[in-house]
């Protein structure tokens, strides 16, 4: 296909046929839902012309939607198809709807839903830690916090400690409600904190206020524990902020 049948078919508002050397077909399908080249309430195309879209057999098609469906992206229905769901059906605490996601996360508010979660959830979570924490999940926080420290001038490492302390803190609190959701929220959280961490310049902040944290826990400070976990949330926002401000840029400068 030359440039100027490409650009045709870009108008008629046909997805241009992907290489089959394409490896991932579930992640090229779920992208152009996201990016709503396929709509929510629209039809998918059918099964053949899927199969020619995105050169591979329909068997590889089947499975990659039943992938999809079961992370709510879409749904099927015998004699009809399958249609695109509504974008509130969808599992967006999911890892790979958040990576499918993508450039298009901002439009979902999904950072900003997460923050406002830790918000009601982490300062009382902590307060509880301060009272109901064994010594071997404080000295977990302590390692996660170390961990944080020593990453030097590596995000990942950094993010992957993070999410590490936040997963132990809701733990800690000894509430069962508390650890289910952070069963449910870590995907989202470790993407929020990835965004928060690669958008600022220095992590040292975010570094005294875990340790600060920590020593709280160790003193069984409910009230320190409490105004800590506020102040890592209110430093969360800022950072927040900057890597919304990131991400604009970004689609700004593709455009």
């Amino acid at each position: 296909m030359d440039s100027f049948e490409r650009q045709e078919h870009r108008l008629n508002g046909a997805p241009e046929r992907r290489p089959r050397v394409r490896k991932n077909v579930t992640s090229a399908i779920a992208e152009d839902i996201c990016s709503e080249r396929y709509p929510s309430g629209s039809a998918l195309p059918r099964e053949n012309d899927l199969c020619d879209i995105y050169g591979v057999s329909r068997t590889v098609i089947r499975e990659s939607l039943k992938i999809l469906e079961s992370k709510g992206l879409v749904r099927g229905k015998p004699r009809i198809g399958t249609t695109v769901c509504d974008k509130d059906d969808w599992n967006i605490l999911d890892q790979d709807v958040l990576e499918w996601m993508g450039p298009y996360i901002a439009e979902f508010d999904i950072l900003g839903c997460i923050l406002e979660a830790r918000r009601t959830i982490e300062p009382v979570a902590a307060e509880y830690a301060a009272e109901r924490a064994t010594a071997q999940e404080i000295a977990d926080l302590d390692r996660a916090w170390r961990q944080m420290r020593d990453s030097g001038d590596d995000p990942e490492r950094f993010t992957e400690a993070d999410v590490m302390f936040h997963t132990v803190l809701l733990s800690a609190s000894h509430n069962q409600v508390f650890r289910r959701l952070s069963s449910a929220i870590h995907a989202g959280l470790k993407y929020a904190l990835h965004a928060s961490n690669v958008a600022v310049d220095s992590r040292d902040e975010a570094i005294a206020v875990h340790g600060d944290l920590v020593e709280a826990l160790r003193l069984r400070n409910r009230t320190a524990a409490r105004d800590c976990a506020h102040r890592m949330l209110n430093l969360a926002a800022r950072d927040l902020a900057a890597a919304e401000k990131a991400i604009g840029r970004a689609e700004k400068n593709k455009t």
